[in-house]
């Protein structure tokens, strides 16, 4: 089954994060990213920037917002695609993520919008 891990943090935490700890921060996601590669469970990983777009069509009129987005008390800061044996896996490797100590990390299952 394959897992998104979410990780989700405040905007100004980031912001404010000094560039020597943001960049410790980093490292650690990478080791961890290397770790989960080695045990066959990561299929992609990425960062985020904070900056993005909102997209929607409205009466078949394209409306593009820039960010960042003022209403957002929380931002996707990156995420990790895994291929697990079941959600109690995801889980477990959730809570290895060094990023538990500064930000959420939701789990979700993919699969069909539909059901």
């Amino acid at each position: 089954m394959r897992y998104l891990m979410l990780i989700i943090e405040k905007p100004e935490d980031r912001r404010n994060r000094p560039k020597d700890v943001g960049r410790k921060a980093y490292d650690d996601m990478v080791r961890y990213s290397e770790v989960l590669k080695a045990r066959g469970v990561l299929q992609a990983t990425e960062s985020l920037k904070t900056e993005g777009v909102r997209v929607e069509v409205r009466g078949g009129e394209r409306i593009v917002v820039d960010g960042p987005f003022a209403e957002a008390k929380e931002m996707v800061g990156g995420f990790f695609l895994l291929d697990c044996a079941s959600q109690a896996e995801a889980i477990a490797i959730a809570g290895e993520c060094p990023a538990t100590e500064w930000a959420a990390i939701e789990v979700r299952e993919l699969g069909p919008c539909y059901a």
